[in-house]
């Protein structure tokens, strides 16, 4: 038995000093000292020895035990040391290396637009206001001088929730929610989404982006408009940037015109984006109707004003010559990323 437990003793040391990682460790612990382990096995085999042999037997098996656990342990340490400084080594970082450079995002070029669109308002003292986009009837098209029978309600074609509430087909409600409420001067710009029953194509979508502007004050004249549009259109596209206004209607100012610029793409010589007219409609604009007045309880004998709303994705369109509407709200970052 003595010599039994000394082949043991050499071999578990050899094979403990011999083990590379930690996991043919365990596995040399569980084959020595776990519950079907060698020595175990060796324990339930003292009954077959003499009575006066066995405390001597069970002795020398404990202690062999103790020297394995301890050597066991020792080699655990120094392996998982090594094992450590090893991972340290693979995971170390190469601080001479140069610094990766962080991915920003950007604001969508309409976002950037609209921005600057307001910025050139304010500069010349209007105030930015927002209205809701679910709308009553009334806002947006009574309060407008559009009565429910009117032919121009079938240009602005918009969503109906019931018969009294919608999706906004423009902006213009703020208007008139900021009139009701503020007494004349009032000098605002209302930006925003609004809908329309259009088929997607390049140049229609159902959700697009207005902003409106409304001027009331005494003695305010079409002089005044042309005035605000040119510099806005000279700020938004460059200096020398020619316009003009062509004769048009809306219900709700009177008189009424179309403002065009020169074509951004030929400079007015004429090309297909112009249709080789040499200019580019932007926006509508007109005095407001002394009804629309009336209807907010301002008195139009002492009181004019001017108002004019443009497409933010029109502008944008002619700013940067995107020649599809659609991509403005495809999200492909290959087409954002230039902007």
């Amino acid at each position: 038995m003595r010599e039994r437990l000394r082949q043991m003793r050499d071999e578990a040391w050899k094979r403990i000093s011999e083990a590379d990682d930690t996991g043919e460790l365990d596995k040399l612990r569980v084959r020595y000292l776990g519950k079907k382990g060698e020595l175990t096995a060796l324990l339930r085999s003292m009954g077959s020895l003499p009575p006066e042999e066995r405390p001597d037997v069970g002795k020398l098996v404990n202690e062999l035990r103790g020297q394995l656990d301890d050597f066991l342990k020792e080699r655990l340490h120094n392996l998982e040391a090594r094992e450590l400084e090893k991972r340290l080594e693979q995971e170390a970082i190469d601080i001479t290396l140069p610094g990766r450079r962080p991915a920003f995002g950007r604001k969508h070029p309409l976002t950037q637009v609209l921005e600057e669109i307001e910025t050139i308002f304010v500069g010349m003292g209007f105030e930015v206001v927002e209205g809701p986009e679910v709308e009553l009837d009334y806002y947006n098209f009574e309060a407008l001088n559009l009565p429910p029978d009117h032919p121009t309600r079938d240009m602005q074609d918009t969503f109906f929730i019931s018969d009294d509430i919608l999706l906004r087909s423009q902006t213009s409600p703020v208007q008139i929610r900021v009139m009701e409420k503020q007494e004349p001067p009032v000098r605002i710009i209302a930006p925003g989404k609004v809908y329309r029953v259009d088929v997607v194509d390049a140049t229609h979508s159902p959700m697009f982006h207005q902003v409106e502007g409304l001027l009331v004050d005494e003695h305010t004249t079409f002089g005044d408009l042309k005035g605000v549009l040119g510099a806005f259109i000279e700020a938004i596209f460059g200096e020398g940037r020619r316009t003009r206004f062509r004769p048009s209607f809306f219900p709700f100012t009177e008189p009424s015109a179309e403002i065009d610029v020169e074509c951004i793409m030929c400079n007015g010589k004429g090309c297909r984006s112009c249709s080789n007219a040499g200019w580019l409609e932007i926006l509508g604009a007109g005095m407001v109707d002394p009804r629309v007045l009336q209807r907010v309880g301002y008195d139009p004998q002492k009181y004019q004003g001017f108002a004019f709303g443009m497409g933010v994705e029109r502008i944008a369109m002619l700013k940067y010559g995107i020649d599809d509407i659609r991509l403005l709200f495809e999200n492909d970052m290959r087409f954002l990323k230039q902007f």
